[in-house]
């Protein structure tokens, strides 16, 4: 099956959205810490999703990865590690930069590093620059970031509308040079994601040849890198259980029939996740007496496959994109918010806010949707011009196609 950059952008709207949505099964969990259920999720979400359709999906698997060389599954996974360590750091740029701006800033750096870093260390940039596709994909790509902008100016316009109580609590110790160099480091540690999905691509080469379709040559990939994933918040989320002693929680009901993380923000937080977390907090939730320890695995357990989706659906959606698949991590991020935006607005979570945020509120959506469109676009010239050229008999452009 051929590139279909319309198809792909759709499945990128569809992992956005499994983004969006993926921490309000969480908010259903009583009486856990937030240790407990997030490492009950992610066991899911980083170990048991991605081989259970690894397996099911794709040929050969635990052939394909003993074949591929040591070296490609060594820095998948340690970039799955670094991607982990993003979220050890963005909780200190919320504590220095405030929740909105410290948003915008690490989901900056993570959309421009994640989208053209790949292709500065492929040495293609320039050639990226000097084609028509390529220029259209990089004006897409700066839209995301000036819809990213407009994200967080509607964030800090509203933490502007709040009370004096409510403004010192969302800023504990503003410190704009801290926090920038915080929010740099976070921001450009989340984009290893981006980076370890570019290393399998000798992964993606070999299950190709043991006869995977196109649309799953990703799934192995994400095996390697989300168990470096795991690694960094295994470990953290362990240190905590020890520490606050809440191990016990996995062997007994619950204590309190009140919602977990009623307020405040979770110790580890990855910038990819954090449009989702937010809006998820904002939603109420009653308390539910006598609820069995079953409830809190089950929605643990669907957290944790929801977050996994998005990038079962990045990942058939980078198929689409034909020479340009780099692109897929500003469409994923532009997706991420467009739809964690959408949440808040049916929620009301922008209710009573004044004019001028709804209108950036607006301008966020707008341009984020224009980005992707854009992004769209460029991916289809690429394909029409390398048509053109196969058909002319003319020697194909070189891409930002990561081998």
């Amino acid at each position: 099956m051929g590139a279909n950059p319309l198809l792909g952008l759709f499945l990128h709207w569809l992992g956005g959205l499994a983004s969006a949505s993926f921490y309000i099964p969480y908010r259903q969990v009583r009486g856990w810490s937030w240790e407990t259920y997030w490492l009950a999720g992610g066991v899911v979400s980083w170990i048991v999703m991605p081989w259970l359709l690894a397996c099911l999906l794709t040929k050969d698997l635990l052939p394909v990865l003993r074949a591929v060389p040591a070296s490609t599954i060594i820095w998948t996974y340690v970039f799955g590690a670094l991607w982990g360590f993003g979220g050890l750091t963005f909780g200190l740029t919320i504590r220095y930069l405030g929740l909105s701006l410290g948003i915008a800033v690490a989901l900056g750096y993570t959309a421009i590093f994640g989208t053209l870093m790949p292709p500065i260390f492929h040495g293609q940039f320039p050639q990226l620059v000097s084609q028509r596709p390529g220029a259209v994909i990089l004006i897409g790509v700066g839209v995301c970031v000036l819809g990213i902008v407009f994200a967080g100016a509607a964030g800090i316009s509203k933490e502007k509308e709040l009370s004096s109580k409510q403004k010192q609590a969302s800023i504990v110790e503003f410190n704009l040079k801290l926090g920038l160099a915080v929010a740099t480091f976070s921001g450009v540690m989340s984009s290893c994601f981006a980076f370890g999905l570019d290393a399998g691509n000798p992964i993606k080469t070999l299950t190709l040849a043991h006869g995977t379709p196109a649309m799953w040559q990703g799934l192995p990939v994400l095996v390697v890198i989300l168990a470096g994933g795991f690694t960094t918040n295994f470990v953290w989320c362990a240190i905590l259980l020890v520490r606050n002693k809440s191990y016990g929680e996995y062997l007994r009901s619950p204590e309190s029939a009140n919602p977990v993380s009623q307020s405040g923000h979770p110790p580890l937080e990855n910038p990819l996740d954090a449009a989702s977390v937010e809006m998820a907090l904002e939603i109420h939730t009653s308390s539910r007496k006598g609820q069995s320890i079953s409830w809190n695995y089950l929605f643990s357990a669907l957290a944790g496959a929801t977050w996994y989706i998005q990038f079962f659906f990045y990942t058939m959606g980078e198929t689409q994109m034909g020479h340009y698949k780099f692109s897929s991590w500003t469409l994923h991020m532009a997706s991420i918010i467009i739809f964690s935006t959408l949440w808040g607005i049916a929620l009301k979570e922008w209710r009573g806010v004044s004019r001028r945020t709804k209108t950036l509120v607006l301008l966020t959506l707008i341009a984020l949707v224009a980005s992707t469109v854009i992004v769209g676009y460029g991916n289809y010239l690429s394909l029409h011009n390398w048509t053109s050229s196969v058909k002319y008999g003319e020697r194909a452009p070189r891409t930002g196609q990561m081998l």
